[in-house]
């Protein structure tokens, strides 16, 4: 083979670095470039068919512990419904609500859930040795919940209100860490170590898409792995999971247990399945089947295809959220839409990375479909607060068309911190 211009040999491999650089560059243009209206149908429906499947597996998974335990097989079930009722009527409304209301409602927001988080400490509930809930009437309510989302509107907003004010890593961390470290304080001394590591995920991509110097990664992958030893050490029960998720030999009776079984109704179901309500693993076998470890109850009930057909969803909701703030016209909107997709996205790896073995057993749920009805309610209001931001303030009707005439419009009447990014057509290179 030929170069057309010069006659010379082309290198080797030339051609499929060139198909690979091409390749990537279609990807590129086809999530930036995509009207955002796609985004904001895809968020909807990848949200709704999640929360779907979530509450069909929640009936599924727990009904024969509720059997055991003398309650209605449809105990968890009609509350995750419940939940994921509302959790769907607020997510539709708060598509609605212009982004300049949640700016103005984000510190506000961080108050209400860094008082809910506060209020845990003195008047929640222990489960399997979190105190993380608190008792609301006849429902267990998750304050840790509601902050992640109140966080993340907090960041974008600071990170906002300064943008192009911020110059040097100091300046990005302080004080901007205290943002951090107000949840981070309450979900550590209730002892959720799985959610810390989730607030941990939020600040990271708020930092990294308010532009902070790459250093700080650096500096605070240290800080992780040092923070993360000293709280598997200081606890028996984690160090004895990492440990045997490091050596692959622990006790099949005591801490590997739950691991070990979750893989074994992975490996059950095969390529189809064993049929949905036909699991055995469920039957004692996999503790908190309805919950952490439902992902395993699908792959045993659904198969290999189950399991996928999650992943595409969760692939889906991470490239609309891309696309949004990819072409966000605001700093507020795009560290926000940034740390949301880091809580959804981040938690759901996590978790099946926990369920496959490919990390140690952390103990965190799976977004949308793990029982827990504050936790799906807020996981809804997420994905409607980022499917606002795919229409233009001032515009009516349900979402903005995008013309051309509306962004420019829209980019004169903004603040400092608008960076507007147009569509390709618009662009001169």
């Amino acid at each position: 083979m030929r170069r057309a211009d010069s006659g010379a040999p082309a290198p080797v491999g030339s051609d499929l670095q060139s198909a690979g650089k091409g390749f990537l560059r279609k990807v590129w243009t086809w999530v930036h470039d995509g009207p955002l209206v796609h985004s904001y149908w895809a968020l909807a429906a990848s949200a709704i068919l999640l929360s779907a499947v979530g509450i069909m597996m929640v009936l599924s998974s727990s009904a024969v512990e509720s059997i055991s335990a003398n309650v209605s097989a449809f105990f968890y079930f009609s509350r995750q419904a419940i939940f994921g009722g509302v959790g769907v009527v607020a997510m539709v409304i708060l598509s609605l609500v212009p982004s300049h209301v949640y700016r103005q409602l984000a510190v506000p927001a961080f108050v209400v859930t860094a008082i809910g988080l506060a209020s845990v400490l003195i008047w929640g509930t222990e489960i399997n040795g979190n105190q993380n809930w608190i008792q609301i009437g006849g429902f267990t309510a998750q304050p840790s919940e509601a902050a992640k989302l109140g966080t993340a509107l907090m960041l974008g907003w600071y990170f906002g209100k300064h943008a192009g004010a911020l110059h040097g890593a100091k300046a990005y961390v302080w004080p901007s860490v205290g943002i951090l470290l107000i949840p981070l304080i309450g979900v550590g001394l209730g002892g959720d170590a799985g959610t810390a590591i989730i607030f941990a995920f939020i600040y990271a991509a708020a930092l990294f898409l308010a532009g902070a110097p790459l250093k700080i990664f650096t500096a605070g992958a240290i800080l992780v792995v040092v923070v993360s030893a000293l709280t598997v050490i200081t606890a028996p029960h984690r160090l004895d999971r990492v440990t045997g998720w490091i050596t692959g030999n622990c006790d099949a009776a005591g801490s590997c247990w739950q691991a070990q079984q979750g893989l074994g109704a992975l490996a059950t179901g095969g390529w189809w399945g064993v049929g949905l309500g036909q699991s055995r693993s469920k039957y004692s076998y996999v503790p908190e089947a309805h919950n952490d470890y439902i992902f395993s109850i699908i792959g045993e009930e659904l198969g290999l295809i189950g399991t996928v057909f999650i992943l595409a969803l969760f692939a889906v909701m991470a490239v609309a959220m891309a696309r949004v703030l990819l072409r966000s016209t605001s700093t507020f909107e795009r560290v926000t839409t940034g740390a949301v997709l880091a809580w959804l996205i981040g938690q759901a790896f996590v978790n099946i990375g926990m369920v496959t073995g490919a990390l140690p057993v952390i103990g965190v749920p799976l977004p949308f479909i793990s029982y827990g009805g504050s936790s799906l309610f807020m996981c809804l209001a997420a994905v409607g607060v980022v499917m606002s931001f795919t229409r233009m303030p001032g515009q009516p009707g349900l979402f903005s068309s995008f013309s051309r005439q509306g962004r420019q419009q829209n980019a004169q009447a903004l603040p400092h911190n608008v960076h507007p990014i147009g569509h390709r057509s618009e662009r001169t290179s």
